[in-house]
């Protein structure tokens, strides 16, 4: 039972993603920026969207992009911004620690697709790379019309995209009323 020990753990450290805001936007003048978990669930969607869109295994690609940034327990979001004055420690390294208690399945199951996000270079981890990005600027349609001036995220966010389907997906968006699904059908 030591080893379930291992996994209550990190169940219950990954629950503060819940609580870790995505910090980039509060210099975008947003007060209370969605959480990294918010954003990881959303990008996870958008992933396993991405990946049957592009031939890609979608349950890997969300796999990928739900634990993404789960290191960020430990290192919390760093800005952008940030990373220019801050060397964090790879995400393979602060996972290896979060995992060290667990069965070895399980340690390896996480630790393999956090490398593999990491290492970009299988269709999924293109698709949750996209993702990743797709889903920020997503966000950031969403803070523009709440009147937040983001231009900058958006434009970042589209020119970090790859693959064809995360491009046209964020060009519908960009054309998009954020609430038009709200509205009765006619």
């Amino acid at each position: 039972m030591a080893d379930m020990d291992g996994i209550a753990k990190y169940l219950l450290e990954t629950g503060n993603l819940k609580r870790v805001k995505r910090t980039g936007w509060w210099f975008a003048q947003i007060k209370d920026p969605e959480s990294v978990a918010e954003h990881s669930h959303r990008a996870a969607v958008v992933g396993m969207i991405l990946a049957a869109l592009e031939g890609a295994d979608p349950n890997r690609t969300a796999l990928l992009a739900v634990l993404h940034d789960s290191p960020e327990t430990r290192i919390g979001d760093i800005p952008h911004i940030g990373r220019r004055y801050l060397t964090a420690v790879p995400a393979e390294d602060v996972v290896a620690d979060q995992v060290e208690d667990m069965p070895g399945p399980v340690a390896a199951l996480i630790a393999n697709a956090v490398a593999e996000f990491e290492d970009g270079d299988s269709p999924e981890a293109r698709c949750a790379k996209d993702a990743d990005k797709l889903e920020c600027l997503i966000q950031a349609v969403e803070y523009r019309h709440g009147g937040a001036g983001v231009e900058e995220w958006i434009d970042s966010s589209m020119n970090a995209l790859k693959t064809e389907s995360a491009r046209a997906i964020a060009e519908a968006v960009l054309a998009a009323d954020p609430l038009a699904w709200q509205q009765p059908r006619r």
